[in-house]
């Protein structure tokens, strides 16, 4: 296998970030729909947070930017969920995989994905099969109290969420 040096060079620079804090939901559905506003065909935006900590909630406003109508779910038992918007929206969660085996055997990383924005909730379980150009959204609380989000733009493409929250 040959080293692609660019990729290489994603993994090895530091990813920007900036950091919100979100009060409460409507501060993280404000940050979804900005986030989801300005995404491009080929996006990864991988959403980093324990459970209860809001992924699936920004994923809908995220989606709702789309102009996704249909009501956005975890797809935690389907694995992936494909909606219609001003671009295709594929939303996974591997969270029941053991690891990235698993993933791309059972065909959930795949080209269709170029022509629309891919979300994953619990993209550790893909671990390195992970791009190395992506968004990183991490989201630290539960229950009601805030949440803290460090967007992480891995690779120049992806600054422009940095700019979103604004």
């Amino acid at each position: 296998m040959t080293s692609d040096p660019t990729t290489d060079a994603a993994r090895s620079r530091p990813p920007a970030t900036r950091t919100v804090v979100c009060p409460d939901p409507g501060a993280t559905t404000s940050l979804g729909a900005r986030l989801g506003s300005v995404a491009v065909a080929g996006d990864l935006v991988c959403l980093w947070g324990d459970l209860g900590a809001g992924k699936t909630h920004l994923a809908k406003a995220f989606g709702a930017a789309l102009g996704v109508t249909a009501t956005i779910t975890s797809p935690s038992f389907v694995l992936m969920a494909e909606y219609v918007g001003r671009l295709p929206l594929f939303h996974l969660d591997p969270y029941r995989l053991l690891d990235a085996r698993d993933a791309l055997a059972g065909g959930l990383l795949d080209e269709r994905q170029a022509d629309g924005v891919t979300l994953i909730e619990w993209p550790e379980r893909l671990a390195d099969a992970l791009p190395a150009e992506r968004l990183d959204v991490r989201i630290e609380g539960t229950g009601d109290e805030p949440r803290t989000i460090t967007l992480e733009a891995r690779g120049g493409a992806y600054a422009r969420y940095l700019d979103a929250p604004s």
